[in-house]
């Protein structure tokens, strides 16, 4: 059962408009992150939606952790944030999520938002070190991973979750009893919409498990010209095109998730949002069983318990 937004993070003030780099002449502060603030953890934010979002949150007055798999580009988007941090992980291994969880436990015993933004597609099917599809893990087990991991300082903080989904889940979905597996032929449009699909669910089911301690929200950002598209395949081809003069920019993709990492009320706990609003979702992935199932076959994947 899905309720009513809750839960108030403090001391973070949600600011409109484009995102901008600091001001790289004004002094920074000599520790990484210093008291005061509510600790936010972006991933995905070497670039795109999770950078843009990093800048206006940092300017709301958190204290940001920004995470991405390349360390060049999150050592450089860190460097722009007075007090932030950098930190690298590659969902492709989740040896580096478990790494990356435990290094955030040892630094912050509580964690008010984590922004599980971090995803891609890839034009051909093939598997990770850990025997995943690539996209299902990156997209799905590596959040989910990281997530599970977390749990002890998000419930210390009554925190917020929020995941990046896509309207493509519309496209996405399987039966019950096979819900890792996606219908039709396995394409990358397929696998990107089924792992999309797995966001909503996953983030249902959170909200219903951790709940009233930890909230939990999944949005929609749009159609948003970001080097998303690079790893190749369809899924990835208006993004590597001249459409990209009509997609949104990262600012405005990122929107969504600093009004639900910041908002006091008007999102739904366990809900799936556009533009700031409630948005509707495939019936599957309004499915009680089906996110039952996702939690435990993903818990299984990643060696822990249900």
């Amino acid at each position: 059962m899905v309720g009513a937004g809750r839960g108030r993070l403090p001391r973070l003030r949600e600011l409109p408009g484009e995102d901008r780099p600091e001001d790289p002449h004004r002094p920074r502060r000599a520790e990484e992150l210093t008291d005061g603030g509510p600790v936010v953890v972006v991933t995905g934010a070497s670039d795109g939606i999770g950078a843009a979002a990093a800048r206006r949150l940092h300017r709301g007055g958190a204290r940001v952790v920004v995470v991405g798999r390349s360390a060049e580009k999150t050592a450089a988007v860190a460097g722009e944030l007075d007090g932030a941090l950098g930190l690298t992980a590659d969902f492709a291994w989740l040896d580096d999520v478990r790494r990356l969880a435990a290094e955030l436990r040892g630094r912050f015993p509580r964690i008010d938002v984590l922004a599980d933004n971090a995803g891609a597609s890839f034009g051909r099917r093939a598997l990770t070190v850990d025997g995943a599809e690539q996209t299902l893990q990156v997209d799905h087990l590596g959040p989910y991973l990281l997530t599970r991991l977390l749990e002890e300082p998000l419930r210390a903080a009554r925190g917020r979750v929020v995941v990046t989904s896509s309207f493509a889940h519309w496209a996405g979905g399987a039966r019950r009893g096979h819900v890792l597996e996606p219908r039709g032929p396995q394409v990358a449009t397929r696998r990107y919409a089924h792992a999309k699909w797995c966001n909503v669910l996953f983030t249902r089911e959170l909200a219903r498990r951790w709940s009233p301690e930890v909230s939990a929200t999944c949005f929609d950002p749009g159609a948003v010209a970001t080097s998303f598209g690079r790893a190749g395949g369809v899924t990835g081809l208006a993004f590597r095109t001249p459409l990209t003069a009509f997609l949104r920019t990262p600012a405005q993709g990122a929107d969504t998730l600093v009004w639900l990492a910041t908002a006091d009320d008007g999102w739904r706990d366990g809900g799936h949002h556009a533009d700031r609003s409630r948005a509707a979702t495939l019936p599957s992935a309004r499915d009680d069983v089906r996110a039952r199932e996702l939690w435990e076959r993903s818990a299984a994947l990643v060696g822990l318990p249900a």
